[in-house]
């Protein structure tokens, strides 16, 4: 199915392109459908980072997306990237100190915060200091307000923005008022950016593995996800706590899993987790081979020279069926996978030593001797190591698979 987000172009003074604001759009129509403003953002931000791609969007320019009151408190600005992401409040969101602690919380952390469809009025002061922008409609104002606006603020450090822009006079009257940035029909139009949509269910997990997939996971984020998703939340814990594992003690958090199993082995089963949710729509025998690579890959580390990366050859065989799952290229998904460029190489059919690895568990998988001994021969490493390799990696996926079918 195709997801839709609309782009409108963000214009500095030179008329060179400073941003884009993303806008919700259920289909090709270009106009604003929602009813539900904490459902439109939400949305966009799921098509924009996870399913068509922000770089695809914005590239290095900068991206406006509204925020609610309701995703102001919930702290849902900060999955965004903050040299990317530019938060507009909208205009009925009312500085209530939750609010404004909220978007205290934001600057401290480098988030860059503009006013919306912007209007003076002096409740709205603790807002304006925090505020780098503030947008102001040439629709709704009158050139008397306009012109106000900027010269109440001159002091400041802030940058003002004239939307809606509908007409060569108009944008000529914002340049000689100050301001710096433009944006309206008379500049460039909304445009429709498609791309192919991944069942809801799946999107928290693709986000689990986005963060597992960072050189160092925020793992106070990856609880945060997966606290969001109930039935998530259930079977990780059923998971976590079952015999296999063997814990004295109940876990009860990510937090604890994370403790007693080491981070690299947090980082594996949480992977695991995901991927099992991701294929639950797809026969079981997909999960077995993709579980069954992870181990296999990460098995030949050490022979291959590779001992203190046998984590990256892990998700490398774990992700080879990922565009199975999600239905969409293997390209366009390791865009959105903070992972090395060995592994994204390997998974794209690359030359190397990534590569060669991939296709060696693949053709003993397959059986196919041939293949097999060519790759060996590239690996320098002898084919007698394989059949216990093997093994091991067989008997480690079954217990996986026995683990997560009980618990599903």
């Amino acid at each position: 199915m195709d997801v839709f987000v609309a782009r409108q172009p963000i214009f500095d003074r030179q008329l060179k392109v400073y941003g884009y604001e993303l806008l919700f759009r259920s289909g090709l129509e270009n106009f604003y459908t929602a009813t539900d403003g904490d459902q439109a953002t939400s949305t966009v931000i799921a098509n924009s980072f996870l399913l068509i791609g922000i770089d695809s969007l914005v590239g290095k320019k900068r991206a406006f997306i509204n925020f609610t009151r309701n995703l102001l408190l919930n702290e849902t600005a900060t999955i965004l990237p903050k040299e990317t992401a530019f938060i507009e409040i909208l205009e009925n969101v009312t500085p209530d100190p939750e609010t404004i602690a909220a978007c205290q919380r934001l600057k401290q952390l480098g988030y860059s915060l503009a006013m919306d469809d912007f209007v003076f009025k002096q409740e709205m002061t603790p807002l304006i200091e925090l505020a780098d922008l503030i947008k102001v409609d040439f629709l709704t104002t009158s050139v008397a307000e306009r012109r106000d606006l900027v010269r109440r603020f001159c002091s400041k450090p802030l940058k003002f923005l004239a939307e809606k822009v509908e007409s060569r006079a108009e944008f000529e009257e914002a340049l000689d008022m100050g301001y710096a940035y433009f944006q309206g029909f008379f500049l460039s139009k909304p445009v429709i950016i498609a791309g192919k949509d991944v069942p809801g269910y799946k999107v928290n997990y693709l986000r689990v593995l986005h963060e597992l997939g960072q050189s160092s996971p925020d793992f106070d984020r990856v609880e945060s996800l997966i606290k969001q998703d109930i039935s998530l939340t259930y079977k990780l814990l059923k998971f976590i706590n079952s015999a296999a594992f063997g814990f004295r003690t109940r876990i009860q958090s990510v937090r604890q899993a994370v403790v007693l199993l080491g981070l690299k082995e947090a980082i594996k089963w949480l992977s695991l987790i995901a991927i099992r949710g991701l294929a639950s729509d797809h026969p079981d025998e997909l999960v077995v081979s993709s579980v069954f690579r992870a181990r296999f890959a990460e098995l030949l580390g050490p022979a291959v020279g590779l001992e203190s990366r046998c984590s990256e050859l892990f998700l490398m065989g774990l992700f080879s069926m990922i565009d199975v799952f999600l239905g969409r290229p293997m390209a366009d998904i390791l865009d959105e996978l903070p992972i090395t460029e060995e592994v994204k190489g390997a998974l794209l059919g690359k030359a190397g030593v990534y590569g060669n690895v991939l296709q060696l568990v693949q053709a003993y998988e397959k059986g196919d001797w041939e293949q097999v001994l060519f790759r060996t021969d590239a690996l320098r490493i002898r084919d007698a190591q394989l059949p216990e390799l093997f093994q091991d990696a067989l008997e480690q996926t079954k217990v996986f698979t026995a683990i997560s079918a009980a618990h599903a």
